[in-house]
């Protein structure tokens, strides 16, 4: 079941609707044998005596019904299979939180746990009614009237009402026009599907806003921002992030980045900006106005789904029971998914997790923040900690990093907590924020990729664990992709690949509720993925283009760039030389016949030392570590995962000339940033990833001369380090071989 993603069988969606049709006659049945079971006390004899006959022409009606269903019987689907595994499982999960106290507190009392919103734990369970009608709790019975009348007033007022800041009238802020309603209620077509699943996107617009170039896929909205500034977003929401953002100072909130970013996430596109100033970098502003912007959306989000819910809730307590079972085949009452959680949010480090969650808190509206639970505790998990990697740091290097010889951009990177395995649920309620709350009552999980990758194992080897709670996933933001890059992708492509499956179990959702798509496996096609990185590579492009697929299109940064040759201080001749290979899968075994037949012999047969070989890729290293061994040359070994009492002794080696080549990684810069002394030679096997290293390691050199290889597939890093106009003539030109100094 798991491994079915996106694709379903043509019938499924008819064969959802017979179903349905099916169960709403077994439930007219059931109430008619029960009203001849118990017949009004008014009812004369004869009345009875026609009554009798009417049901027994029923009876036969119905056993002639029931004899063509038999006939027509079809082997059922996985698909069925699981429909009947989620009715069968309501009774069960009922009576499991009658008798667990924990999950009755958590998913089932009358506090503000229960008039939050939610979209699955809280709300009606089929089967649960006194009534018997099989159809949910009314909200009446969940919520006293104060409480039904406040949460009604903090949803509808945002809505209903005109917002209004400083006497003035705000653009866009009405319910009719959201984006959040448009994406949601849209429905696609089997040529929509068909069109989605070949993943092929044809960028059709190019728009300059803000010193960015945006282009995308389908009708640009760019044009028009000035008329859809923050169609949707919750009045309550934005007053609160005005009055911060004047607060800090600013002026002009509408032409603001974040604004913009904002109308980008609105649109709820699937956007790639892969040239985002990190906080590291001297680009605190840009970096929060870009946080600030999807939190925000992400806020919105929530907010929208839990008042889409409330008044679905209101209106069918108003209802007699009778009549719930023909309003809730009305689509208008499809609002939620297979689980709770809605918004995803992947991050590298316990630190910038930090960052996230507290002003996460900050853009809350006060109403919905009167108290923040395990508060305390998160400040002490996520706010303090000491980088794992200083525990093992030798006398000499903690001496050097007291004396802050570490770059600033390392300093403010890992100068908090440095923790990359951690996951935690963010719930909101009515009044307040729940911290370390369980997932599947969160509405938000912000976590590691390694973190969430142990979950997923977990679940794989254990049949009481799941990860359902990602079938759900309607919003899912990747910050920082480019220090994810530096930990394992691998990561992020088999947690992206996990979302939206259909769940293993019910988790005490209303099926009756459940949007079709999601029931017809289309949810893939409507969650939009936010992918931000200070850089792009092939790996960010292939997770965009593959395993992004939301409906309604894509948005993606242009960037040129400048490049970094300036920031080289030294006279060096840098000489870069191209080889030839025909694919992207050829390139690195092109790149290693290269180096092994053109290079090598060259600082083989010299006497001279102090030669550095500079791999981007571990996998690089290992291959050319083993052909070193088998040349049996005189080398030492730099890595990520090379011992700190092995690393201080082949740095001695090297800048004492005891071994000629050293092998030294981008990985091993990024964590400890080490300073090499005795570099007569740079060998640039492989262009770094990130482009202030390309400087760094450069102005090492003690030497007159460096060597870089590239070949045409290098474009993407090549354009970073010597500007996009200059990769562009190297990678087409007929010539080879081409120096700067």
């Amino acid at each position: 079941m798991g491994n079915q993603r996106f694709g379903r069988k043509r019938g499924m969606k008819r064969k959802y609707e017979e179903k349905k049709q099916y169960v709403k006659r077994n439930g007219r049945y059931g109430r008619e044998e029960k009203l001849n079971r118990s017949p009004s006390p008014s009812a004369s004899d004869d009345s009875g005596e026609e009554n009798s006959d009417i049901a027994s022409e029923e009876e036969v009606e119905a056993q002639k019904e029931e004899e063509e269903e038999v006939m027509n019987y079809k082997e059922p689907t996985m698909y069925d299979s699981l429909l009947e595994s989620l009715r069968t499982k309501q009774e069960e999960y009922n009576s499991d939180s009658e008798e667990s106290g924990d999950d009755v507190e958590e998913a089932h009392d009358a506090s503000d746990d229960d008039n939050d919103g939610s979209d699955t734990s809280r709300l009606s369970e089929p089967g649960a009614s006194p009534h018997g009608g099989g159809l949910g709790n009314p909200v009446g019975q969940i919520g006293g009237n104060e409480t039904d009348d406040d949460d009604l007033e903090a949803s509808g007022s945002d809505e209903e009402q005109e917002l209004r800041v400083n006497g003035q009238p705000t653009r866009g802020a009405c319910a009719s026009t959201s984006t959040f309603h448009s994406h949601l209620d849209h429905k696609l077509s089997k040529e929509d599907v068909d069109k989605l699943e070949k993943k092929k996107w044809t960028y059709k617009w190019v728009v300059a806003v803000s010193n960015y170039k945006w282009r995308g896929t389908g009708e640009c909205f760019l044009k028009e921002l000035d008329s859809v500034l923050f169609h949707g977003l919750k009045p309550t929401l934005y007053k609160h992030w005005l009055g911060i953002y004047e607060k800090s100072g600013g002026t002009d909130f509408d032409s603001s980045k974040q604004r913009l970013f904002f109308s980008i996430c609105n649109s709820y596109r699937d956007i790639l900006h892969h040239n985002k100033k990190p906080f590291y970098l001297k680009g605190l502003e840009e970096d929060s106005s870009t946080t600030d912007a999807y939190i925000m959306h992400s806020l919105n989000h929530i907010f929208r789904t839990r008042d889409l819910i409330k008044k679905n809730e209101a209106k069918l307590a108003k209802l007699q029971e009778n009549v719930k079972a023909d309003v809730l085949n009305n689509e208008a009452f499809l609002d939620r998914g297979f689980t709770r959680p809605k918004v995803l949010i992947l991050l590298p480090l316990a630190s910038v997790a930090f960052r996230v969650v507290k002003r996460l808190i900050d853009l809350t509206p006060p109403k919905y923040k009167s108290n923040v639970e395990e508060h305390e505790r998160f400040y002490r998990e996520f706010g303090a900690g000491v980088s794992e990697d200083k525990e093992y740091e030798d006398a000499a290097e903690i001496f050097e990093s007291k004396r802050n010889s570490k770059p600033s951009d390392f300093q403010a990177l890992f100068g908090g907590n440095n923790n990359d395995h951690f996951m935690i649920g963010i719930k909101f309620t009515r009044r307040s924020i729940k911290l370390y709350g369980d997932f599947y009552s969160s509405d938000m999980i912000v976590a590691s990729p390694l973190g969430l990758i142990t979950k997923i194992g977990e679940a794989e080897l254990y049949n009481d664990k799941n990860v359902d709670y990602l079938s759900s996933i309607e919003v899912l933001i990747v910050d920082h992709a480019d220090i994810i890059l530096m930990q394992n992708w691998l990561h992020v492509n088999t947690i992206v690949e996990q979302l939206n499956r259909l769940p293993s179990e019910q988790h005490g959702t209303d099926i009756m509720r459940i949007r079709q798509w999601y029931l017809d496996g289309q949810a893939p096609f409507y969650r939009q993925s936010i992918i931000l990185s200070s850089h792009i590579n092939p790996d960010i492009n292939g997770l965009f283009n593959h395993h992004c697929l939301n409906h309604e299109g894509k948005v993606k940064l242009a960037s040129e760039y400048k490049g970094v040759l300036p920031k080289v201080v030294l006279q060096i001749r840098q000489i870069y030389e191209r080889y030839d290979a025909k694919t992207a899968e050829d390139a690195d075994d092109a790149r290693f016949d290269y180096f092994t037949k053109k290079v090598f012999p060259k600082i083989k047969d010299s006497i001279e030392g102090g030669i550095m070989l500079f791999i981007s890729s571990y996998f690089e290293f290992i291959r050319v570590r083993n052909f070193l061994k088998s040349q049996e040359a005189s080398f030492c070994l730099l890595g990520e995962y090379t011992e700190q009492s092995d690393i201080s002794r082949a740095r001695g080696w090297f800048f004492d000339g005891k071994k000629k080549i050293m092998l030294y990684t981008e990985r091993a810069h990024f964590y400890h940033r080490y300073k090499i002394r005795g570099i007569q030679n740079l060998i640039i096997y492989s262009l770094p990833e990130r482009k202030e290293f390309y400087p760094e390691v450069v102005n090492m050199l003690q030497g007159s001369a460096c060597t870089v290889l590239f070949s045409r597939f290098d474009q993407l890093r090549l354009e970073r380090i010597v500007g996009t106009a200059a990769a562009k003539r190297m990678v087409t030109s007929d010539k080879g071989v081409f120096v700067f100094c």
